[in-house]
């Protein structure tokens, strides 16, 4: 007769998964407990719910197939022990100047809405096959000359419509290499980037020279809801929002209808997918996939028109400031999805809007705040948000048989 022992039931990796976001949500509530309403003013809980956080994150971290996973929800879990502990060294009237919560949403609505445009420019184009490493040149291209247009015509709606001309023609000139010539797709994303960073500000200098754009220009104005206004919190969060902004919400779904429930946008996603299989059904590869780089560029200088027209008022040398990269990267942690890439856009909107507002604690540490928004995109990006699949021909030439 032989004895079994069995064997203690290790954890599924649904159940790791399960595990990692979780000990992700525990990081979070411990940095959060020490702010506003609940403002906790001792570390203690935060440091007990940290370590624990970073503890389960190690468990997870054993799995091979949720490691990225674990190893972040542990970071984060040893990140919210120090701003907690931030937090609780100041005093409970700085800490709720600074999270003053409408305003930070409101805030956060401004940083998120180039990266919006962005993110949706992307998607389409990655969609139809086309890697479009060109946004942050495309949204460049539309600062200036949603500026400039707004100079010469003496209003905003004529600067938008040059800008988001002049993002499609640059979208075009990408377009021609990656598609007719089949060159490598970052490559030709790279040199446009470029080529709008050099063009801009030659031509910055040229109209403008020293002095710099006038102060006075038409600026996209905010849409004030009377009904919302007077509403506590709601009314200083979304009363007077850019009109730009609610254009940027409102694509968000006008996209995913267009892509995941009209003919033409599962002909786009066929061609991004299969574009072999796709010609032989008499769709027209090259031709959609100009069309969608070329709408993917318009929709990038829109958020470069936002920054110009609608945010400062003014165009300044390279103004994006790498926000067509924060856009790509909005787009792979919204899965290739409009509703996930707008998450992602808030995500680094609303961490934008803290940074600046943290650095009221601190002035030598304003730097390292600003880092914040950057370092939470790395994260969710690289392990919280798990394997990402683009479209099966993104970044492959298509070449006609």
């Amino acid at each position: 007769m032989t004895l079994s022992v069995e064997r203690p039931r290790l954890a599924a990796p649904a159940e790791h998964r399960r595990l990692g976001y979780a000990a992700a949500g525990l990081a979070a509530i411990a940095w959060i407990l020490t702010l506003p309403p609940i403002l906790v003013r001792t570390p203690l809980p935060s440091i007990v719910l940290g370590l624990l956080a970073a503890l389960v994150g190690v468990v997870v971290a054993t799995d091979p197939s949720h490691r990225r996973l674990g190893a972040c929800a542990a970071g984060l879990g040893l990140i919210a022990i120090p701003l907690a502990l931030a937090m609780t060294n100041q005093t409970a009237a700085n800490v709720r100047i600074v999270f003053t919560w409408s305003a930070v949403v409101a805030s956060g609505l401004t940083f998120a809405t180039p990266l919006i445009f962005g993110a949706l420019g992307g998607i389409i184009s990655e969609r139809s096959g086309v890697v479009n490493i060109g946004l942050e040149g495309m949204m460049l291209m539309g600062c200036y000359f949603g500026i400039f247009g707004a100079d010469i015509a003496h209003t905003w709606l004529i600067g938008a419509v040059l800008g988001m001309a002049a993002g499609g023609l640059l979208a075009l000139v990408h377009a021609y290499f990656s598609i007719h010539l089949r060159a490598n797709q970052v490559v030709s994303g790279t040199a446009v980037n470029l080529l709008a960073v050099g063009l801009t500000g030659y031509l910055f200098i040229a109209q403008y020279g020293d002095n710099g754009t006038p102060g006075t220009l038409p600026q996209v104005p905010n849409v004030n809801l009377p009904v919302v206004t007077h509403v506590v919190f709601f009314g200083d969060a979304f009363g007077h929002t850019n009109l730009l902004t609610w254009v940027g919400l409102l694509l968000v779904p006008v996209v995913w209808w267009f892509l995941f429930r009209t003919r033409a946008g599962l002909r786009l996603r066929a061609i991004g997918e299969q574009p072999l299989a796709a010609s032989t059904v008499g769709l027209r590869v090259m031709a959609t996939r100009y069309v969608a780089v070329t709408v993917s560029g318009v929709f990038a200088a829109l958020g470069g028109v936002y920054l110009s027209d609608g945010f400062d008022g003014s165009f300044n040398f390279n103004m994006t400031d790498g926000r067509g990269f924060i856009a790509l990267a909005a787009v792979i942690f919204g899965k290739w999805n409009p509703f996930g890439a707008l998450g992602a856009a808030l995500l680094f909107g609303l961490s934008s809007a803290l940074a600046y507002r943290l650095q009221t604690f601190s002035q030598t540490l304003g730097t390292l705040f600003l880092a914040l928004p950057y370092a939470l995109t790395l994260i969710a990006v690289a392990g919280l948000i798990g394997r990402s699949r683009p479209p099966a021909a993104s970044g492959i030439p298509y070449v006609k048989e």
